[in-house]
């Protein structure tokens, strides 16, 4: 082991120096550059189609872009772990969208354009986008200088104790979430986080409060800060597509950026954290994300 470390330092270093962009980077490119204006303005029905390759070339890019700064990425790590992430998006997401069901926070402009049967298809291809899209840009993120600076701060002890109360806090939220959900809707984002951290604990023996515990934030802000970044960018490739969503939030229906209410993008902070616990649960170890 301790061979192939410096082994393994010395081909990144390699990868990094080379500057050569690699071909995935090029696919990436390609899909972003011609899904990007078929999406927005071709017409009639054409997001249930373009929105997966869209989100694809996304991803291959921010990948290209961490393999050439960091000299590893998802992509050139593990295929195989790069596909499973695919495969843990798609219930992650409708996990939300059940809970949608219940606070009608967003709905799908075009939506009774199919039925059942074909919504189910499509929208499952489109949220198998999800992980991905975040994980490869938490990466980029933790390769920014600042964060990776924030490996000593404030500690958060991963007692049991405290996992507990984690957990009771998760399970109240949500039940104020689905008992009034015109008030508590914005646990929708909070309650999975409390809820889904001491189960990862109990699933793996280890989660984000070990890292807490040891005053290093760098792994909690880049899952955020990366799935506000992709927040970003789904709202931006959403305003000008159809079939696309549309918000309706209580009390902050002001103020859009795109098509979502400004205040709304706080939403995908703990958003980031909630994916990287599902999957973390689904797959019964960490994810094998570089943070």
């Amino acid at each position: 082991m301790a061979a192939a470390e410096p082994e393994e330092k010395k081909r990144k270093e390699s990868v990094k120096a080379s500057g050569h962009w690699p071909l995935h980077g090029w696919v990436g490119l390609a899909l972003v550059a011609s899904m990007w204006p078929a999406n927005w303005f071709l017409p009639g029905l054409r997001t249930q189609i373009l929105f997966a390759p869209l989100w694809l070339g996304y991803t291959l890019s921010v990948d290209a872009v961490v393999l050439l700064r960091r000299g590893s990425s998802l992509w050139s790590r593990s295929r195989r772990e790069f596909l499973l992430l695919f495969a843990l998006s798609t219930p992650a997401w409708w996990l939300f969208e059940l809970i949608d069901q219940r606070t009608r926070n967003w709905r799908y402009l075009g939506r009774s354009q199919f039925t059942n049967t074909q919504y189910f298809f499509l929208a499952t291809i489109c949220f198998a986008t999800v992980i991905p899209a975040v994980f490869e840009t938490a990466e980029l993120v933790a390769g920014w200088r600042w964060v990776r600076e924030l490996s000593t701060g404030w500690r958060m002890r991963a007692t049991r104790r405290n996992q507990a109360i984690l957990f009771l806090t998760g399970a109240i939220m949500l039940t104020l979430l689905l008992l009034w959900p015109r008030w508590f809707y914005p646990f929708t984002w909070l309650s999975l986080v409390f809820l889904f951290e001491p189960l990862a604990a109990w699933r793996t023996g280890g989660s984000l409060l070990d890292r807490l515990a040891r005053g290093d934030w760098r792994q909690v802000l880049a899952l955020a800060l990366g799935a506000l970044i992709c927040g970003f960018f789904w709202e931006l490739w959403n305003f000008h597509s159809y079939p696309r969503w549309v918000y309706d939030i209580p009390g902050l229906n002001h103020f859009h950026l795109f098509a979502m209410p400004a205040p709304g993008y706080l939403g995908y902070l703990p958003f980031g954290l909630e994916l990287y616990l599902i999957a973390e649960i689904l797959l019964g170890r960490p994810p094998k994300i570089e943070i």
